[in-house]
């Protein structure tokens, strides 16, 4: 088992094919689905889903009730059995089945040759172009619990059967046919509770205007309220256009988001490929206990689900990379087309808690501590917005930059123009001598003239800033706005208690690093605060990220970077969303950083400042993730604990223990880093090395 194989980390491969039809000729049809299916193994496919009717075809209207049409599709039914036994996929097909003297429209499941189930589609259209009661039974007339099909005995049959592989238990999959999800109450919601975590829509539906778009939202909204997967096939060329055209939509939906799609209007068959990520499913249902509440309510229905279980052959042998877009920077906005207004909004959220906590103090201004850094910056652009919609002056920012000993040039000249640039009230206090006697009272070598640039003085500098300005708070009845960020507050890089951990309102609370960099160049794109601050912002963005408390080399340049000591904030935010949001093993959240990380070439660079285009090995992904896990887990809790109020920006969640994230702060990160241990230090072709 490779450790580089998608199955591995719990994700599984699946196929909506969309084959080319003839109407009324089954033999034709088995050859196109053994076709499609056997292209499905070749990439790797645990499940392929197909049209609805697809061996005979849905537009045979009153043929469906001429035998030689049934006893053609049942034929059609043995040579797919037959061709597939070679073949390790999963096949969902759809036919006309006649059961006593009555007639279905069913999906039969198979694999490897053998019959798994039938079932059969509960809801039948018949309005506007659709006919189906005049040829076919709804689902809940069927009494029978199983049939003797194709030579094979016992084969399960109804509408409420649950499909699980022992060897994937996590891919429990119901499929229903087309109308079923049209219904109000689809008979997939059901499924969902019942365990099914896979949802499978065989499907003709035919196209007309905008109903590409419609279908769209129901298989997104379906697959969003019942926390799963969900396909969906529908016909396409060959069907008959007597009065009807059929566009061949297939869709894999993951909770609302799209993975694939097929081509519409394709004159030929085809097969769209998607990687669906179980654990997301299990663990959202886990922790939206409104999921389990919903089952209790609907036991009655629920308990009506049959399982079928059977043994596959999951491909784990050799890599198997995930062929899903998966976001590099998942706090930043993706689409191009909604970004600056997700970007407008993150502003809002973050405007309105400070307006509001203004209001309820009765203040009329602010104070900021402004470093010449990314958040700072973005701090005081939410300041001055603040002021802005409540009608107050810029002037109303009380601002100070306040120079240690190890202040860059830059940064302090960044701080300078930035505060002029933007309005507020501009000051500036140099802390030194105050650091230096405070470095005296409690005996530091520093004090005496000795270079000793250790934790305590570095702390004294982050807390005597922090120390004027709840004074200057005091002074002027204002709050103390704070300046650090989400990403900081996950690694613990914050000076705890009197230092930037704390403040009366902290606006970027749940915003990342690599979030504020990108509201900062939005705002620096749109001038949005007018040109002479965005000239500033660019500046701000090109400069590295460094706390500035150990002096370096120059005065141009900062003696310290950030992520040489807590790693890269990129890969780091993309660690803590994964864990935060999903609660993801350390394993599989290698796996998927090193499907996302390690080409540069793979997938799209959103607009990010000082873009490299970096790339990370494997090696480099376990080290930083052991780094992330003993910081999140063992040594920052108690700085979370005691953080001060501020707004909840996005769905990736926040750290205050009155929101998203409770914890015990003397934890320990054993269960976590021995995880890491299984994460191999090198890409190998045959596993782990």
């Amino acid at each position: 088992m490779s450790f580089f194989n998608l199955y591995r980390h719990n994700f599984a491969r699946f196929a909506v094919a969309v084959p080319e039809v003839r109407v009324a000729d089954p033999d034709f049809n088995a050859g196109q689905v053994l076709s499609l299916l056997a292209e499905a193994a070749q990439q790797k496919v645990v499940l392929a889903l197909f049209p609805e009717l697809g061996l005979s075809a849905y537009s045979c209207d009153d043929l469906f009730h001429q035998q030689a049409l049934l006893d053609a599709s049942l034929a059609a039914l043995q040579k797919v059995l037959e061709g597939s036994r070679e073949l390790p996929v999963i096949g969902v097909v759809g036919l006309p089945l006649q059961v006593g003297t009555l007639l279905y429209n069913t999906a039969a499941v198979f694999y490897r040759g053998r019959l798994l189930g039938v079932g059969v589609k509960t809801y039948l259209p018949s309005y506007r172009e659709f006919y189906e009661l005049r040829q076919f039974t709804p689902g809940d007339v069927a009494t029978q619990e199983s049939i003797d099909l194709c030579g094979q005995s016992g084969v399960p049959f109804g509408n409420r059967l649950l499909f699980q592989p022992r060897q994937q238990p996590l891919l429990t999959f119901f499929a229903e046919i087309c109308e079923d999800l049209w219904t109000p109450v689809p008979p997939s919601s059901h499924a969902a509770l019942a365990g099914a975590s896979v949802l499978l829509n065989l499907s003709a539906s035919n196209i007309t205007t905008g109903k590409a778009e419609y279908r769209r939202e129901l298989v997104s909204n379906q697959s969003a309220r019942c926390m799963a997967a969900y396909l969906f096939s529908a016909a396409g060329y060959g069907e008959s256009t007597t009065d009807l055209a059929w566009d061949g939509h297939g869709m894999i939906y993951e909770n609302g988001s799209r993975v694939a799609e097929t081509r519409r209007f394709l004159y030929g068959p085809q097969l769209a490929v998607g990687d669906i990520d179980l654990d997301r499913i299990a663990q959202d249902r886990m922790r939206t206990n409104s999921f389990g509440q919903s089952v209790a309510a609907h036991r009655d229905r629920v308990q009506g689900y049959r399982r079928v279980l059977f043994d596959i052959e999951l491909p784990l042998s050799g890599p198997l990379r995930l062929n899903r877009p998966y976001e590099r920077f998942p706090y930043v906005p993706s689409d191009p087309a909604t970004r600056d207004e997700r970007c407008l909004e993150i502003h809002e959220i973050q405007v309105q808690g400070l307006a509001k906590r203004m209001r309820s103090v009765r203040t009329d201004k602010v104070v900021i501590g402004i470093s010449g850094g990314l958040d700072s910056t973005q701090a005081l652009i939410v300041c001055a917005r603040a002021m802005d919609v409540m009608g107050l002056p810029r002037s109303n920012i009380l601002a100070y930059t306040m120079p240690g000993f190890a202040t860059s040039e830059r940064t302090l000249n960044q701080s300078r123009r930035l505060m002029a640039a933007v309005g507020c009230t501009a000051n500036e206090i140099d802390i030194r001598p105050s650091c230096l006697q405070m470095l005296r009272d409690i005996g530091h070598p520093f004090a005496q003239g000795e270079a000793l640039y250790d934790v305590t003085f570095e702390n004294v500098q982050a807390g005597e800033r922090t120390s004027h300005l709840f004074r200057l708070a005091n002074v002027y009845n204002a709050p103390v706005v704070g300046t650090s960020d989400l990403s900081e507050m996950a690694l613990g890089w914050s000076t705890y208690g009197v230092g930037d951990h704390m403040a009366h309102y902290h606006v970027n609370a749940s915003v990342p690093k690599t979030l504020v960099q990108y509201l900062v160049r939005y705002v620096a794109r749109t001038n949005a605060l007018g040109k002479d601050v965005s000239v500033v912002l660019e500046d701000v963005l090109a400069t590295p990220i460094s706390p500035e408390l150990v002096p370096g080399r120059s005065e141009r340049e900062p003696g310290q970077s950030s992520e040489a000591v807590v790693g890269p904030y990129e890969l780091q935010d993309f660690n803590l969303y994964y864990v935060l949001r999903f609660g993801y093993l350390p394993t599989k959240l290698a796996f998927l950083a090193w499907n996302v990380w390690s080409d540069r070439d793979r997938g799209e660079w959103p607009d990010m400042p000082g873009d490299e285009h970096r790339e990370y090995s494997i090696g480099e992904i376990k080290k930083w993730l052991g780094v992330f896990l003993r910081r999140f887990f063992q040594l920052s809790q108690y700085k979370r604990s005691a953080m001060p109020n501020g707004p909840k920006v996005g769905s990736g969640g926040s750290l205050s223990p009155r929101s998203d994230y409770r914890a015990p702060s003397d934890s320990e990160a054993t269960a976590w880093l021995a995880q890491v241990t299984l994460v191999p230090d090198q890409e190998d072709a045959a596993g782990p090395s």
